[in-house]
């Protein structure tokens, strides 16, 4: 755990407090012992979830820097990345956490309740419910997702949850430049506005990462998101 405080640090000024880190510990070991039983996710390894799931959910920090978000939504979260490390850095931030895995779903519950996280709702559903019912489209300041959907499909899942005024966070691979490019007319006809591309270094991780940052600037038109899996079959261009 000491790399990972290190690296936290010097790449990205933050300090985590001794609660924080025992939080993580915690995490960690439930996920390794679940993934034992279940397909959870296919890094295994202490180190490689210190650094492909920690650290990395982490870099979201570079997007708001001093002003993190009030609220936020994880679309496709998985177990908990990048939104559960995020809650744990920010413990004020209320946190949604959305995926239609079932056993995903489960986990996350599970972590939520062990670590005695506040705030937090978790939610079996797909982005595409969730952008057409009034309690959560655009509901939150922030929405993010990793590894995903193509750009111009994730805007659809996560620009109608985000309030005028707020961003999208899409953390992306090598792609990320040539789909921001390929996603602008997709974002602008949802209400955004493509902000910055933001590059991001792991340690030991040779591909390149980025953070695509999109700001809300317009109510996105009432009938986007499409139907449930509409949108992967026919993206928006």
């Amino acid at each position: 755990m000491e790399k990972l405080l290190q690296e936290a640090q010097s790449l990205l000024q933050i300090r985590l407090t001794p609660r924080q880190v025992a939080l993580l510990k915690r995490y960690e070991e439930e996920l390794l012992e679940w993934n034992t039983r279940m397909n959870l996710t296919a890094i295994r390894d202490v180190a490689g979830i210190r650094i492909k799931h920690f650290l990395d959910s982490f870099t979201c920090s570079l997007a708001w820097r001093d002003r993190p978000p009030e609220s936020l939504i994880d679309i496709g979260t998985g177990a908990g990345f990048p939104g559960i490390p995020l809650k744990i850095l920010y413990p004020t931030m209320r946190l949604t956490l959305v995926d239609s895995i079932g056993k995903k779903v489960e986990f996350c519950r599970h972590i939520v309740e062990t670590l005695g996280l506040e705030n937090v709702e978790v939610i079996q559903a797909r982005a595409e419910e969730l952008g057409q019912n009034r309690v959560y489209r655009e509901h939150f300041e922030w929405a993010v997702a990793r590894a995903v959907a193509q750009m111009n499909v994730l805007a659809e899942y996560l620009l109608p949850l985000v309030r005028v005024g707020g961003a999208a966070l899409a953390q992306k691979g090598e792609s990320a430049p040539a789909e921001a490019h390929a996603s602008e007319n997709a974002i602008r006809l949802l209400g955004g506005r493509l902000r910055q591309l933001v590059p991001v270094t792991l340690p030991g991780v040779a591909e390149e990462r980025f953070l695509i940052i999109i700001d809300k600037i317009a109510a996105t038109p009432q009938n986007y998101p499409r139907r449930v899996g509409v949108p992967a079959r026919n993206p928006l261009r």
